[in-house]
């Protein structure tokens, strides 16, 4: 009996202790919940959302890394890949290559010009000529149209100048019997 009696003493201290820590444990949840209850809530949501975000981002990134790693397993896949850039590039490098003639050619043309013209100077200058009314310019040879040597010289038109005046209310000139004049820049006179 005196085991019996020990035991039914634990028994009996036992949930004495056990309902003051469930106590203690309500009273200090339920403070804890009453003064900071909302921010628990909305961290809890917070952390919800960022674990979703890093998870989705997550699972992109292994598919991505196995979509490369299967790529690099797939010799076909990647010479297919390998031939398209460079023709790609070589087609990229032909237009390049035939602006660059282009541009040469047209330089070449600006550069014989040139000469020409220099050329048709110095011989109008040998013949005592005026060498100014001779020469030709690029646009007017690469114009369709009369030889130059049929040109006819353009008509004079008979525009009168613009008249620059008129009303200015500021300077005086122009309009009406009243003028104003800004004063004298400086210091006022007077004492």
């Amino acid at each position: 009996m005196v085991a019996m009696e020990r035991d039914g003493d634990q028994l009996s201290t036992r949930p004495a202790l056990e309902t003051e820590g469930l106590r203690f444990l309500h009273v200090t949840v339920g403070s804890l919940l009453a003064t900071y209850g909302w921010y628990i809530v909305f961290s809890c949501i917070l952390l919800y959302v960022v674990f979703q975000k890093l998870f989705t981002r997550l699972r992109a990134l292994r598919q991505r890394q196995l979509d490369r790693a299967a790529a690099a397993l797939e010799p076909d896949i990647v010479v297919k890949r390998q031939e398209a850039l460079a023709a790609a590039r070589l087609k990229m490098q032909d237009e390049l290559n035939a602006q660059v003639e282009k541009h040469k050619e047209k330089l070449r043309q600006l550069e014989e010009e040139k000469r020409r013209q220099k050329i048709e100077m110095w011989d109008s200058m040998r013949e005592g000529k005026s060498y100014k009314g001779n020469t030709r310019k690029p646009q007017e040879e690469d114009s369709p149209g009369p030889s130059t040597s049929l040109v006819i010289p353009k008509r004079k038109s008979d525009r009168k100048p613009l008249r620059r005046g008129g009303y200015n209310p500021l300077s005086g000139e122009g309009g009406g019997a009243c003028s104003w004049r800004p004063g004298r820049r400086g210091p006022s006179s007077g004492g």
